[in-house]
């Protein structure tokens, strides 16, 4: 018995994890698609005249079990992968590629499609319906449905084809980060580190059979020793290790890959009748179009620049008293950090142990309880796909609810608390994730397992995870998380809230289904709240002791948000410039080398000398695996709409029930409404760029 192809008998219908086998995976998905296909052919061939609920309605309830299996597969191969899974989804990738390429290319279903779109103005339709409709027509005709047969096979081999590089770019940037390790016996090398790192890397050290100690390349050991190695020559080493992932001309390296998928990207684009790919993005996009994008970027480099450049000349200043005459790149991070000791009387070691990891994750479910009453609860009944994932069942409080007159609306909006006792609703699944593994990819990022959506009188529930990176907790010490690193789990429980929080009919227009730069709103919104001092102080306790994180350190916390922002700037504006020009570029300047188009189209954001040795692009997995092509500006976007959306917190107070209930409506309301509309109706305005460089730069 295949788990896969039965309906999932467990609680909450969560993923029978324990009962899958890898060798269940390739027969599910042939004969998932399979069902698919009928499900697709029954709406095609139903000779009824087509109508919004016998076509369009239809697509998006259908393939349902096929897309519950492909997001297990898939978030396993980001979280707990093998050799096995990989060589899996090659073959899969490849077979859900051909699938979609069959649905796109459908002229009879596309034909029902235009139908129902061409009598559109005559439909009694919904807000959200006429969305999904719109979404629904533009997505085929995005995919090729109104090109001749010869183009349509043209575009079928390329989105074939750019399916099986981008997921081999992501296994060569996994592979190489995973191939390389320091080992290091004296102790001597390592002065500088703190004792918790180094009982870390005599962990890793131990799981390798060796003695001494082991520094990776996966962030949490990596950074560190970035941080705190006073031995510069290791920095140097473990920094040249990092620039050169899939960029040393050996098995995993992924220079041509770049530049088969650039090239097969702008042909995708020209095709469609695109300038080029970023064109035909970001027609999808808030930005919409590469020249806005541009625009932006610069500005923020023209604002960023004169305070990155007195940053560096601050860390100068220090590295020359350590007989630095040249400061370059891999000291960085240490100089930075002796800055900021020496400003704020910062020490990241020194304030770990006030963020303990369970501290933390219990502030930021204090957070959700606080503004949009939820509750968390761990639970032990649902199947787990590794040891060190946590599951947790959220509900909602009822003793408080809004009282709004039009759906998904914020006129006449007021809150209204029962007198009654609260009731409670079950709301989501959550699996945290938090520690890294061999067979984990580097960073974090949330993801579903399934989407929420409405069918039959019934409001389907998502399951939601969040992955993290942080450092393992050892025999001695709890897992105590970087400031940094407590940032980093609100930025992903951000993206987890507006999962959660989905309420829609349709999963395609569910939760994080919204505009790519709209996305990062939330997660950054959130980020906000690590700030700010009265929520700070309630959790932020010393492990042992249980003291409250001084308030002179709070406060300089709170002061260190903008530190660096300048050198940060340049280097997320250097980033987009890079995904840019790969996307925007290539008609006029053909990647014929890699490292000479990334340095010619990032050298106004460069400060230190580059390395011949190292490149971004070779590991930029986000652009090259990820959906952020033609895409990576959106951080920077999205962090002018959470500076502005959390200034209207701060007019008001950092808790005010009735601004966080129309913020709620905002995320459960995914992708019903165009996001410009959703952010004007919670903020009474567009979002103003002066309220992140204020933030900024002051």
């Amino acid at each position: 018995m295949n788990p896969l192809l039965e309906k999932f008998n467990t609680k909450y219908t969560s993923s029978p994890f324990s009962d899958i086998k890898e060798e269940h995976y390739l027969p599910a998905f042939q004969e998932l698609v399979k069902t698919a296909e009928k499900e697709i052919d029954e709406i095609t061939n139903n000779p009824d005249t087509p109508t919004f609920e016998n076509t369009i309605e239809a697509m998006a309830f259908s393939g349902e079990q096929l897309d519950r299996v492909s997001s297990i597969f898939f978030n396993l191969n980001s979280a707990e992968t093998n050799d096995e899974i990989q060589k899996i989804a090659q073959e899969v990738s490849p077979l859900l590629t051909e699938f979609s390429s069959k649905i796109s290319q459908n002229e009879k279903l596309f034909e029902r499609i235009k139908n129902v779109y061409d009598q559109k103005d005559n439909l009694s339709l919904n807000e959200e319906q006429q969305m999904l409709l719109n979404e629904t027509y533009k997505g085929f005709v995005r995919s090729g449905a109104l090109l001749n047969e010869e183009d349509k096979k043209k575009l079928e081999k390329i989105n074939m084809d750019l399916s099986i590089k981008s997921l081999q770019f992501g296994q060569n940037a996994l592979a190489s980060t995973n191939a390389y390790f320091k080992h290091i016996t004296n102790k001597e090398e390592l002065k500088g580190i703190p004792e918790a790192i180094l009982e870390q890397y005599e962990e890793d050290a131990k799981e390798k059979g060796l003695e001494g100690y082991v520094i990776t390349l996966q962030y949490p050991s990596y950074l560190p020793a970035l941080t705190y190695a006073e031995n510069r020559e290791l920095r140097k080493e473990l920094a040249l290790a990092n620039g050169k992932k899939s960029f040393d001309g050996g098995e995993f390296d992924n220079q041509n890959l770049i530049k088969e998928i650039v090239k097969l990207r702008q042909e995708k684009a020209e095709l469609l009748g695109y300038k080029n790919y970023a064109n035909f993005v970001l027609e999808e996009r808030m930005a919409k179009s590469p020249e806005k994008v541009f625009e932006f970027l610069n500005e923020l480099l023209d604002k960023a620049k004169p305070y990155a450049q007195k940053e560096i000349e601050e860390l100068k200043t220090l590295a020359k008293a350590d007989g630095i005459d040249e400061i370059q790149s891999y000291d960085h991070a240490f100089y930075a950090e002796k800055l900021r000791k020496q400003k704020f009387d910062i020490d990241d070691e020194e304030l770990k142990p006030y963020f303990q990891l369970e501290k933390v994750q219990e502030a930021v479910f204090g957070l959700a309880g606080k503004l949009f009453g939820l509750e968390f609860k761990e639970i032990n009944d649902v199947q787990k796909y590794h040891d060190d994932v946590k599951t947790y069942e959220i509900v909602e409080v009822g003793s408080q609810k809004l009282e709004d007159g039009n759906e998904k609306g914020f006129e006449n909006l007021s809150l209204t608390t029962d007198n009654q006792q609260p009731t409670t609703k079950y709301k989501s699944l959550l699996y945290a994730d938090y520690h890294p593994r061999k067979g984990k990819r580097a960073g974090a990022w949330m993801t579903s397992y399934k989407n929420q959506y409405k069918q039959n009188g019934e409001n389907s529930r998502p399951h939601i995870s969040v992955v993290c990176n942080f450092t393992k907790p050892t025999k001695d010490t709890p897992s105590l998380l970087t400031f940094q690193e407590v940032t980093t789990l609100f930025h992903e429980f951000g993206h987890a809230l507006h999962g959660i929080l989905a309420d829609t009919q349709y999963p395609n227009l569910s939760g994080t289904s919204v505009k790519w730069d709209f996305v990062e709103l939330p997660s950054q919104f959130l980020e906000n709240f690590c700030y700010e001092p009265e929520f700070l102080k309630t959790f932020a306790k010393h492990y042992q002791t249980g003291e409250i994180l001084p308030d002179e350190k709070i406060e300089k916390l709170s002061q260190s948000k903008s530190f660096m922002e300048g050198y940060q700037t340049m280097r997320q504006v250097g980033l987009g410039l890079l995904d840019m020009a790969f996307h925007s570029s290539v008609s006029e300047h053909e990647v014929t080398d890699v490292k000479e188009f990334e340095n010619h189209f990032t050298k106004a954001t460069q400060i230190y000398p580059l390395n011949p040795e190292t490149a971004t692009a070779p590991s930029f997995s986000h652009i090259f695996q990820g959906g952020y092509s033609a895409g990576y500006y959106s951080y920077k976007w999205a962090e002018v709409l959470d500076a502005d959306a959390f200034q209207y917190f701060k007019e008001n107070g950092i808790f005010n029930p009735e601004i966080a209930s129309k913020y709620k409506i905002l995320l459960s309301s995914g992708g019903t409404k165009d996001p410009m509309e959703l952010f004007k109706a919670f903020r009474g305005s567009e979002p103003k760029v002066e309220s992140l460089l204020k933030r900024a730069f002051g």
